[in-house]
């Protein structure tokens, strides 16, 4: 992202800020473990902290009725959860829902309103990723629409191993296929397929990705059309 002076924090937004912005953040800033499968927002419901995720990961779910959901958009160390409260809204659009457990930065509303105000850099960095945040909603849902289960659970894949670095994480078949808002017999055949390609592996709730490349040529054009998007503005 924008930003000169780079600081040493795993929240790469909060990095990409000049060492004074940063600073004057601090003391508003509080540390938080982030649990996996902890719902931080209800849709129309009111916005009390913004988060700043350090190594956790947070999935926005639209929500169709009581029972259904989809994941249209992903949150890791890149951006910052509560994207609305810096366009002048106080309520989410969206569930937002921890995803991979971990640490993330909090701040009150009001101390963000402040801060956010006062700081250009701040202002610049958040409306930057909130322009790459509605690409991949955009892209996301274009993904739903019109491609295979195995294309999107390949790419889905590929975009959590990018936000927690790592290619083992924890993740169940049931919570999968709310991501991906299809049934669970979806998400058993499609896992299947890419085991038996061998570009992954599942056991006990955990999926390993044994073949980076491989998983990438399987996943549909998607998640290579967003992840270009942000590593050239992130440049």
């Amino acid at each position: 992202m924008l930003g000169a002076k780079q600081v040493s924090v795993p929240n790469r937004l909060l990095a990409a800020l000049p060492r004074k912005d940063y600073q004057k953040l601090l003391p508003v800033l509080e540390p938080v473990k982030m649990a996996f499968e902890a719902v931080l927002y209800e849709p129309h419901a009111q916005i009390r902290h913004v988060y700043f995720p350090n190594d956790c990961f947070v999935s926005m779910l639209t929500t169709v009725d009581d029972d259904r959901a989809a994941e249209v958009g992903l949150i890791g160390s890149e951006g910052m959860i509560g994207v609305p409260v810096a366009l002048g809204i106080a309520a989410s659009p969206f569930r937002a829902v921890v995803q991979g457990g971990g640490t993330a930065m909090r701040m009150k509303i009001a101390d963000f309103r402040r801060n956010f105000s006062n700081s250009t850099a701040l202002r610049r960095e958040l409306f930057l990723f909130t322009h790459l945040l509605m690409i991949q909603i955009a892209q996301t849902a274009a993904c739903n629409r019109f491609h295979v289960v195995t294309q999107r659970m390949a790419r889905w894949l590929l975009m959590t191993r990018d936000r927690v670095n790592s290619n083992e994480f924890r993740i169940t078949q049931e919570f999968l296929a709310l991501m991906l808002g299809v049934r669970r017999v979806c998400v058993t055949v499609a896992a299947g397929k890419l085991q038996e390609r061998k570009l992954i592996g599942y056991r006990r709730g955990t999926i390993t990705i044994l073949d980076h490349s491989g998983l990438v040529a399987a996943a549909c054009g998607c998640y290579k059309t967003v992840k270009d998007i942000y590593t050239k503005a992130q440049a």
